[in-house]
């Protein structure tokens, strides 16, 4: 007859010895499970990059495929566009005007970037310490200039700017400068002036808001004890504030950059208001020009190209630290 604290005992053995065998028998159901959990993810990901794929990538092989071939009038009536390798490529090299189209896209789009990095992050830095009221209103406004369709901003501009009846000619003469008739868009120096007063002007809200955005991460405690321990507001602002929005300001230029690279409508609808295009031609416009206007696609779509690759280029240091990061 067993004794109940040998029963306990043959129990507690017999548990023991089933223990061991449970996880190993669990163990193939358990990582068929987790295989699942870890491919999920990718098959619900599969529609939307299936749609980029066709969205994005059908353009950019077009694109590819023209830059090879002699693509102008004829072929859009229906004659084959002949195969010329890499000529549409010799011919831009050689081309003078493509380098200084280059170089004064480069500096619109350095010029610009800065610009409105700087003045996104004052406007942010502003939003954050006025008083509600003053916070809401100041909100709204960038939000209107934001939300307001280009064309529709650009016709006020050009109203604005305008060499016959415009108001800041209006002003400027009623204050007792000459500017009777001064034409802003005629020298390629002003012209670039006021599209870069325009371009930020439309660009700021983007980098107010999401730099707003990041500011509310920064912890108040940690800002107030840095304050305790004697540090000025521009070593807590670079010390600690520029450090947690690393990721934001590097993200936001990155867009900044790429967008001001490829400005197209604020630059072409001011060449039409009355300047030289040839003298105020950016990127965007020299393709369009290339390609609406001369009907000469092959080429038009070798600077596309070009332009891709050279906007990969200058993505390619914060691409990298994106990677970086990931890894570690």
């Amino acid at each position: 007859m067993t004794t109940p604290s040998a029963g306990v005992a043959l129990a507690s053995h017999a548990a023991a010895g089933a223990a061991p065998n449970r996880p190993a028998q669990n163990r193939p159901a358990r990582g068929r499970r987790r295989r699942r959990g870890a491919l999920l993810p990718h098959l619900l990901l599969l529609p939307s990059v299936a749609v980029l794929v066709a969205a994005m990538g059908y353009p950019l092989a077009w694109q590819a495929i023209s830059s090879l071939q002699e693509f102008g009038l004829a072929q859009q009536f229906g004659q084959p566009a002949p195969f010329v390798g890499l000529d549409n490529y010799a011919a831009l090299a050689s081309d003078p005007y493509l380098w200084a189209v280059v170089l004064r896209s480069l500096a619109f789009c350095a010029v610009a970037a800065a610009t409105t990095m700087a003045v996104g992050v004052a406007l942010a830095l502003l939003m954050k310490a006025v008083h509600r009221p003053v916070r809401i209103a100041l909100q709204v406004s960038l939000l209107l200039a934001w939300a307001m369709p280009v064309v529709a901003a650009m016709t006020v501009w050009r109203w604005l700017i305008d060499w016959r009846r415009g108001v800041l000619n209006t002003v400027l003469t009623a204050a007792g400068l000459d500017f009777r008739n001064h034409n802003w868009l005629q020298e390629p120096l002003s012209f670039f002036g006021v599209a870069a007063v325009i371009v930020i002007w439309m660009s700021v809200p983007f980098v107010a808001f999401s730099v707003y955005a990041g500011l509310s991460q920064v912890s108040e405690e940690v800002l107030e004890a840095a304050q305790m321990d004697g540090a000025s507001p521009a070593q807590r602002f670079w010390g600690i504030v520029v450090p947690i929005l690393r990721p934001v300001l590097g993200i936001v230029l990155l867009l900044q950059i790429i967008w001001d690279l490829r400005v197209f409508t604020q630059i072409k609808l001011l060449q039409e208001a009355g300047s030289i295009a040839s003298e105020t031609n950016l990127l965007g416009t020299y393709i369009y020009q290339l390609g609406a206007g001369a009907s000469d696609f092959g080429t038009a779509s070798a600077v596309s190209i070009f332009v891709l690759a050279l906007t990969v280029a200058l993505s390619a240091f914060y691409v990298r630290s994106l990677l970086r990061e990931d890894a570690s």
